[in-house]
């Protein structure tokens, strides 16, 4: 099964030929290889690339498992450049598999990386290079400082609604169940049943995920990592911090973890891709908090599989989907929270309240509540409440799951469908 990944392809297309190291990133089994390897190639061939110029090395494959020393791989590819005058077009895969090794000409210096060799490729003015890789401190928080200035991301991510919704046979709204249920992850599609496809989503956390962070993080407790994963994939969507899962895994299991390695082991799932901390942020207050935040998992399918598919939660569910399309949209989203005196009891009282999304783009705000049903008054309430207390006149959006057509209120929020906001990314703006 072939899926169009337009979105990053056009985006991957455009950058052709800047002079610039194009970095593919995201979690992996997301289709990160595929896009280059496929997709993009093909686009090169249909503008007639030539095959014999376009060079594919994967670092995760026996085969190709020399050049993640940084000094081989520059040799080998400045052979391969050594009196060629036509453009010529580098593929490395899984780049986060690259060495460190001793710089040959001072062996008590900095060593060699792969963003030495990259760097010395973009020298040749012929030589256009893509990498993939699924470390987020290795390679996106990196662009801009490895590679001096001249290196472009492309971040990939699971299968969003739209994306899947194109290449199954079904009615909308049962591919919706199902999507919120198995999630995005490609090769998912391609299994026969529920069962494998369940079963699929399961083994990529213990035979990819786990087994690659326990090897190039060196982790000393899986155990503890395995728990930390579990408590997030169980309470996607509450606000935390390293101190309050400490202390949760510590009344569950009675085994004390160190503040500190928890907030490791969180950095080192986000570092994977597998989950994004969204911050909250004080609207009126206009600033962050230090914490408590929010995790999302980066496909709901993964999260299910975690948790044995038993805790569906749809409410939380709906919840992440709405985050991670936001997230692919380009928004910047953070966790709003806003506060108010309120009289309880006779008494005047400071009341807290949440905006679920507060998103950016453009110089342009929208205030976001996720609401799987509003089926009773107090529910609304709820739902509106935090929209009144912003004190500015910013878009509000309530993305429901129970309704039908989209339509205003009274006050100008928009109540809009969640498949309607799916299947229109302008649906917001």
């Amino acid at each position: 099964m072939e899926i169009a990944r337009d979105r990053y392809l056009q985006q991957l297309a455009s950058y052709q030929g800047n002079g610039q190291v194009k970095v593919i990133t995201g979690l992996r089994r997301c289709g990160k290889s595929f896009l280059l390897k496929t997709l993009f190639k093909k686009h090169l061939i249909s503008e007639g690339v030539r095959e014999e110029d376009i060079m594919l090395l994967e670092l995760d494959a026996k085969k190709d498992i020399r050049f993640r020393n940084p000094l081989v791989l520059a040799d080998y590819v400045e052979e391969w450049m050594r009196g060629v005058s036509r453009q010529r077009y580098l593929f490395i895969d899984e780049i986060q598999m690259s060495d460190e090794v001793a710089n040959p000409y001072n062996p008590e210096g900095r060593r060699i990386t792969f963003y030495d060799a990259l760097n010395g490729f973009l020298h040749l003015g012929n030589l256009d290079v893509y990498v993939t890789g699924s470390n987020s401190r290795m390679l996106s928080s990196d662009i801009k400082t490895e590679f001096r200035g001249r290196g472009d991301e492309i971040r990939l991510h699971p299968l969003s609604f739209a994306e899947y919704l194109s290449v199954v046979e079904q009615d909308k709204r049962d591919a919706f169940e199902d999507y919120m249920r198995l999630g995005g992850m490609p090769f998912c599609l391609t299994r026969p049943d529920d069962a494998s496809k369940e079963a699929y989503l399961k083994s990529l956390f213990h035979l990819v995920y786990f087994d690659d962070i326990l090897e190039r993080k060196k982790i000393e407790h899986p155990e503890l990592l395995a728990q930390i994963v579990d408590f997030l994939c169980s309470s996607i969507g509450s606000l935390t911090n390293p101190s309050n899962v400490a202390k949760t895994l510590q009344a569950q299991f009675g085994k004390a973890a160190s503040v500190n390695t928890v907030a490791a082991y969180l950095g080192h799932l986000e570092d994977a891709y597998l989950f994004t901390k969204a911050r909250r942020y004080d609207v009126k207050g206009k600033k962050y908090f230090d914490y408590p935040y929010k995790y999302y998992c980066e496909d709901v399918g993964l999260r299910n599989a975690r948790t044995g598919f038993r805790q569906q939660e749809p409410t939380h569910l709906l919840e992440n989907i709405l985050y991670n399309e936001l997230v692919l949209r380009g928004y910047s989203v953070d966790v709003g929270y806003v506060e108010s005196t309120e009289t309880k009891e006779g008494k005047r009282q400071r009341v807290p309240r949440e905006i679920d999304f507060v998103v950016n783009k453009s110089g342009r705000r929208v205030y976001i509540q996720s609401a799987y049903s509003l089926d009773t008054d107090e529910k609304r309430l709820k739902e509106l409440k935090p929209f009144s207390m912003t004190g500015d006149s910013f878009r509000k959006v309530i993305v429901r799951n129970d309704m039908g057509k989209s339509w205003y209120d009274d006050t100008g929020v928009l109540n809009i469908n969640v498949l309607d906001f799916l299947l229109n990314p302008s649906a917001i703006d």
